[in-house]
């Protein structure tokens, strides 16, 4: 079924959007990226996630509202309250047992960026004792490191900004994020370096609410169609993201 003949029947777009308004929930930061929005000047968000719900209000036939948040965990818990109809994350396990996902459109790799003073380079040498690792609350990265991390542990900070903050004042020595967020962190530590190697591999997807599956096949249906169709290939490519393959 295609997201046009969804948009005939009023009852997904209802499920859809039970307040006869799209609302979105969508993450900010300094720097926009592939999950993460920034802001125009004019203070509009803009990114990847902003425009793929716009698509999807546009497509749906039905306004868009937007809430930023400071991190994916916070707009999962508005998920999970029934406040927000949409966003788009990176899904694991515990995220998977209180909301509903559609399909990804990007894979990704979690990984660290350390400072120039810690020597880190590569994803294993962050397992030390003593090496102060941060992450952003109530993310799949911060559970992944968590998980994986066995001599040191990540203490959570509300948000990617706050995470800048405390490396370039020499609070941490690592950072977990995925990787394509943290490209344009580095310009903001001075002499920080992304390692190699990763611990977590993951997609981001579009989340509802549990309990909607007309809502949930309309946005499969939607998705699936922005994909064939290029328009989240032209997304990407619009914000600078051209060397990020979309997820098949």
């Amino acid at each position: 079924m295609t997201p046009a003949s969804h948009a005939q029947d009023a009852a997904p777009r209802a499920e859809l959007a039970p307040t006869g308004t799209l609302r979105a929930g969508l993450i900010e930061a300094p720097s926009a990226g592939l999950i993460f929005v920034g802001r125009a000047a004019d203070g509009t968000p803009e990114g990847v996630t902003a425009d793929l719900g716009a698509d999807l209000a546009r497509v749906a036939g039905v306004p868009l509202a937007v809430t930023l948040f400071p991190n994916s965990g916070a707009a999962a818990a508005a998920l999970q309250a029934g406040s927000l109809d949409v966003s788009f994350m990176p899904v694991d396990a515990t995220r998977r047992q209180v909301l509903d996902f559609g399909p990804g459109y990007y894979d990704l790799e979690s990984t660290y960026l350390a400072s120039a003073a810690s020597g880190i380079t590569d994803v294993a040498q962050v397992d030390r004792p003593g090496i102060r690792v941060l992450a952003i609350d109530g993310t799949t990265t911060l559970r992944a490191s968590a998980r994986t991390l066995t001599r040191t542990q990540p203490v959570a900070v509300p948000s990617l900004a706050e995470a800048v903050s405390r490396m370039r004042a020499g609070q941490a020595d690592a950072f977990a994020l995925s990787r394509d967020t943290l490209r344009p962190v580095v310009p903001q530590v001075p002499g920080s370096r992304i390692v190699s190697g990763g611990f977590q591999q993951t997609q981001v997807a579009v989340a509802l609410p549990k309990g909607r599956p007309a809502a949930l096949a309309y946005v499969t249906a939607w998705l699936q169609e922005a994909k064939r169709a290029g328009l989240v290939r032209r997304i990407f490519d619009a914000h600078g993201f051209d060397g990020d393959a979309v997820a098949p």
